[in-house]
């Protein structure tokens, strides 16, 4: 099959058939060229691909994260708001217990004083 490939060379000038193989080697030089591009495109599209999706896993779990992080700051006020209450009651009680005290201090008073009357 080759033959028929060359057959149309037949009869041209030497000079002629220089060119045409400088052509010929130039088109062969240029899809070498072109197929290693090729390949560099699909490498560079494969890398894109691979960077697309980390970055997608990566928004992915900062949006997790963020959420995550809400979650927590809420839970931090609610303890917080507990925290406030529960030393709110504590003033309270400790409130209570000085009153109590007090009564019972003034109550141990009044028992001494009537221990002191009859004793009289």
């Amino acid at each position: 099959m080759s033959w028929a490939v060359e057959e149309w060379k037949e009869g041209l000038s030497p000079r002629v058939l220089q060119k045409i193989h400088e052509l010929e080697s130039q088109v062969d030089k240029l899809k070498k060229e072109r197929q290693q591009r090729q390949f560099q495109l699909e490498s560079l599209e494969a890398a894109l691909q691979k960077q697309k999706q980390k970055v997608e896993n990566e928004k992915t779990e900062a949006a997790i994260l963020k959420r995550e992080n809400q979650s927590l700051m809420e839970l931090c006020d609610s303890l917080e708001k507990a925290k406030q209450k529960t030393l709110h009651d504590l003033q309270v009680k400790e409130s209570q217990v000085n009153i109590q005290s007090g009564q019972l201090n003034s109550s141990k008073k009044d028992i001494e004083r009537l221990e002191q009357e009859l004793k009289r």
